[in-house]
């Protein structure tokens, strides 16, 4: 599978999740509230559960109508907008949350994950493997937040990259691989 298509036709995902796409920019809400309602997405309740493929179709329109950027700042208002473990207070722990939260977010069905498969701290290199129906540049946007947020103090540059040595959601694949350095 690629990006856009459910895992499983039964997973959900809930409102306040759905809403991000609303609330990631004040810039064009009411065309995505627009996209959203197009694909049965309307009056979106915080507390209730909406089908997965409906809000990969709005995705889907997003990317070819607006554009990827858009994806990308989408993802990078997920940590903002989405229910997350609170005791998260380091790096390593932020980038595994991505993976509880994800699951905290949907529900009925295989869903995929989010996939620490390296962190060492010494280096400051982390290696994310997102196997999910969610776009590159969202998963990147989500990834970015939680860099940004919980690195090091003393870390002044940052990063967040598609491994393109790896099989890519871009190119069909199931999964996307991320290298984060800091």
């Amino acid at each position: 599978m690629a990006q856009f298509v459910s895992y499983d036709p039964n997973v959900k995902v809930n409102g306040q999740t759905i809403m991000s796409v609303v609330n990631a920019m004040e810039f064009g809400q009411e065309t995505r509230l627009n996209i959203l309602k197009k694909h049965g997405l309307a009056n979106i309740d915080p507390e209730e559960w909406y089908d997965q493929q409906k809000w990969l179709d709005a995705f889907k329109e997003i990317y070819n109508s607006i554009g990827e950027n858009t994806l990308y700042i989408i993802g990078k208002a997920i940590p903002a907008n989405a229910k997350f473990p609170p005791e998260i207070d380091s790096l390593e722990k932020a980038l595994r949350a991505i993976d509880v939260a994800y699951h905290m977010n949907h529900t009925e069905g295989e869903i995929g994950s989010y996939k620490v498969t390296e962190f060492d701290a010494e280096r400051r290199r982390a290696v994310i493997l997102c196997d999910n129906p969610y776009p590159s540049d969202f998963d990147r946007g989500i990834i970015t937040t939680m860099l940004v947020r919980f690195k090091p103090r003393d870390s002044t540059k940052y990063s967040v990259s598609l491994d393109n040595s790896t099989e890519t959601r871009l190119k069909g694949a199931d999964s996307c691989t991320y290298i984060i350095n800091w």
